[in-house]
């Protein structure tokens, strides 16, 4: 029997949708904004005329930021952090995971160590501190500056134990059983099966370290080792005098500080907005394959 949704009922519904279209459309007006300002000449960007359609359609401000060695290599800077945060946090997380995840029978100090852990969310060493450790471990204006100090996202931790303790018990059961240990039950049966939540964090991850600019200004010295988004923040609260330059004078003509500015920043946010279609499937698929039913 079909279930009949009430008047009532089909009201709410429609009122969400259209609340959750309305926030959707309010949260992308911003980048289509500064995605047209971007693709308009100077002359346009300057009198206001831009809305959320280019005006004067030019490519100009592209091909100068392109050409920018301080966009390129803070870009490559932001790759390499990615790249390398990514897999040294997914590997920490599900390393922690696991055995926290663990009954207290058979994990005797678990609640202690959970704690523990749980305590470095709520207080942290603080600005100075960390920065006299990564100055102390030598660690300045390199990439492990922006990678080691948050190698161990608990946050994430506890979400991947949280879903690790939803899987059947008895898959793990049968795996020892059969004569498995603990590395190779965690890599052949639980990492396998929690890919949705794997995911997930996957992409909290990457997200952090793409957008991540703070820790790029404290512990990097030298401008030229700048992730992206440290880069960008310099960009945005200050003028570009790198266009008053003489071998710019041919870019003045149609580029200027604001649309510079507003390629940079479309640019900057491309990649996250490409990386989510490809793990939204992930989401909605929080079914555990092939395991026992009760």
């Amino acid at each position: 029997m079909l279930y009949q949704l009430t008047t009532s009922r089909k009201l709410f519904q429609a009122a969400n949708y259209i609340f959750l279209i309305g926030l959707s459309i309010l949260c992308i007006l911003p980048l289509i904004h500064v995605f047209a300002i971007s693709l308009s000449d100077k002359t346009a960007a300057a009198a206001g005329d831009v809305v959320l359609w280019p005006v004067n359609f030019t490519l100009q401000s592209y091909e100068y930021v392109l050409h920018k060695p301080e966009f390129s290599k803070s870009f490559i800077v932001t790759l390499e952090r990615v790249g390398l945060g990514t897999l040294i946090n997914m590997f920490l997380t599900i390393l922690l995971a696991y055995p926290l995840s663990k009954e207290v029978r058979t994990f005797k100090y678990r609640t202690v160590y959970a704690w523990f852990f749980v305590l470095t969310i709520l207080f942290s060493g603080g600005l100075i501190p960390s920065y006299i450790v990564v100055s102390k471990t030598h660690l300045m204006d390199t990439i492990w500056a922006l990678v080691i100090p948050g190698a161990v996202p608990v946050f994430n931790v506890i979400l991947l134990l949280n879903f690790f303790r939803g899987l059947p018990k008895e898959l793990e059961e049968a795996a020892f059983v059969d004569g498995a240990r603990a590395w190779t039950v965690l890599w052949r049966v639980f990492v396998p099966l929690s890919m949705p939540a794997l995911a997930t964090i996957m992409l909290f991850t990457i997200v952090h370290h793409w957008n991540s600019w703070f820790d790029g200004l404290i512990f990097m010295h030298r401008p030229e080792n700048y992730p992206l988004q440290s880069y960008l923040h310099t960009v945005v609260i200050k003028i570009d005098l790198a266009m008053q330059s003489a071998k710019d004078l041919d870019s003045l003509a149609q580029v200027s500080d604001r649309t510079s500015k507003a390629a940079q920043i479309f640019m900057g946010s491309l990649p996250i907005l490409m990386i989510y279609p490809f793990l939204q499937r992930f989401f909605v698929k929080g079914i555990v394959l092939g395991s026992v039913k009760e």
